[in-house]
């Protein structure tokens, strides 16, 4: 569980990419935080890994406790697998050894001279079976499509043996086809393993497949929590500032909001 208590952050130049924020994410839930572009979700999630310092509040992990100091964070993070919009894979490598680095977190920086084990080769091999390209485990990353890039990304995070995955904008890139297939085959993987992921997108159609809670965010503010069946046009409009088709302008929004734990 990861609880986050009154988080705020306001970033050098003035602005302010969070609103104080209370949330707590469970244990096997795949959440979706749910925004337009610069709503707060990627700063929300990358603060759920230490990747961004809060101004205020503060994130405490099961086990773990307040996620500060150099300890805290690399006990987490080596728990906790990141999947990035850009894959952030090394192009001239193959793809079993992009997948081997989710091992790095394990090993100190002298053990990091030395090649993987056997057991962490069988590890990263059976990842990339999971992801469905086995048969590409010795092929460049950079020959590979955007689509078998990211699932790459996937299987990196999946060798880490996490019990958390963080997703950011995982399939931004991606045309609608590839983007639902990689959407699809990470919630799969999570629930069959009992993993919870905390992914951000911007594609509502996305979020209410796959989501079992959404979490959205509008100018740093949660402007909802809750699972999609609840989500309507109201908040919708809330969300994108918008109203939707079908819905007058002169709906009243709700005043207030109650935030927090959803299970």
């Amino acid at each position: 569980m990861i609880q986050v208590d009154k988080l705020d952050v306001v970033y050098a130049n003035g602005t302010r990419a969070l609103a104080p924020t209370s949330v707590t994410f469970r244990a096997g839930q795949f959440t979706v935080l749910l925004g337009a572009s610069g709503a707060g979700k990627s700063t929300l999630l990358r603060a759920l890994n230490g990747l961004v310092a809060p101004t205020h509040g503060e994130v405490r992990i099961d086990g773990i406790g307040a996620l500060s100091g150099r300890k805290a964070i690399r006990s987490h993070r080596r728990r906790t697998g990141m999947v990035f919009q850009q894959h952030q894979l090394i192009g001239r490598l193959t793809v079993l050894a992009n997948v081997l680095i989710g091992r790095l977190g394990y090993h100190g920086s002298l053990r990091t001279l030395l090649p993987f084990s056997v057991a962490e080769k069988q590890l990263a091999l059976d990842a990339i079976e999971r992801v469905g390209l086995l048969d590409y485990a010795l092929r460049r990353a950079d020959q590979l499509s955007g689509g078998q890039q990211q699932r790459v990304g996937i299987a990196r995070a999946l060798v880490q043996e996490p019990n958390l995955i963080l997703a950011d904008e995982p399939v931004a890139s991606l045309d609608p086809a590839s983007a639902d297939r990689v959407l699809g085959l990470l919630h799969k993987i999570c629930k069959d393993d009992g993993i919870a992921a905390i992914v951000s997108l911007h594609q509502l159609e996305f979020a209410k497949r796959y989501a079992d809670r959404i979490v959205a965010l509008a100018a740093g503010h949660v402007v909802f929590d809750g699972p999609p069946a609840r989500l309507g046009n109201q908040e919708i409009a809330r969300i994108y500032g918008t109203t939707p088709i079908g819905v007058r302008q002169d709906t009243p929004q709700p005043s207030t909001l109650k935030t927090g734990t959803y299970a």
